[in-house]
């Protein structure tokens, strides 16, 4: 005869010894998804964004243009799956290369190096400098680099100054951050574009290398940041 206990323990539901995380659905279709991205990653590099079609997309992953709807609403939504791959590639490589040193000053170059060396990168160069903003529209381009690029940036300078003698206010550190932005914007636009880019790269470095050695050694020196106010017509 069962004890109380007993009939109480068979009366409630077994519960799997393992409950598995993840589907075989769900893989799958995780891997369609990673196949179609990367195809279309190698097309956009190669061919660029108007001479790819969704056909060849699709053919090039070996799966069916209805697998590619279930994933993306048209070839754009591809698009922007593939720019913002590369785009957290690019912020995850720099925040690799920046573990390298403690110091922020040397941070800060190892960061631009790193950057530098990215924007060397075909796909890069391709999908994000040279036909991002046309594809994604100014307004969406900037959204997606504020969530990547951008926000990395304000990091480095936040470290930089915070190690600094200055005690600025989140306005002039947004100010900084958006300052130093564009100019990488611009120097990676420069160096994607340029007959030698060894040679761009070089001439970058060497041109934001000194302007942070300026920065260091006034901050170094003791020199007071001027107050924007100051600035202000009276």
């Amino acid at each position: 005869m069962r004890s109380p206990a007993d009939k109480l323990r068979s009366s409630l539901p077994k519960v799997p010894k393992k409950m598995p995380s993840v589907s075989r659905r769900q893989q799958y279709s995780a891997t369609t998804k990673r196949a179609l991205v990367d195809v279309a990653t190698e097309l956009f590099t190669e061919q660029g964004y108007a001479a790819t079609s969704l056909d060849a997309i699709v053919a090039g992953a070996r799966v069916t243009k209805g697998a590619l709807y279930h994933h993306f609403s048209g070839k754009q939504a591809v698009f922007e799956a593939v720019f913002e791959g590369i785009e957290a590639d690019a912020s995850k490589r720099i925040r690799k290369a920046l573990k390298k040193s403690s110091d922020p000053w040397d941070k800060a170059l190892i960061g631009l190096r790193a950057f530098l060396d990215i924007v060397q990168d075909p796909s890069y160069q391709r999908i994000v400098i040279q036909e991002g903003p046309a594809v994604l529209g100014y307004e969406r381009f900037r959204e997606q680099e504020e969530r990547s690029s951008f926000g990395l940036i304000q990091e480095m300078v936040k470290l930089v100054l915070e190690g600094s003698s200055y005690d600025l206010s989140e306005e002039m550190l947004e100010t900084f951050s958006r300052i130093f932005f564009g100019a990488l914007s611009a120097a990676g636009e420069s160096v994607s574009t340029a007959s030698d880019p060894k040679y761009a790269v070089a001439q970058v470095e060497t041109a934001m290398s000194f302007i942070l050695a300026g920065l260091r050694s006034l901050a170094e020196s003791g020199v007071e940041l001027p107050d924007p106010e100051d600035l202000l017509p009276e």
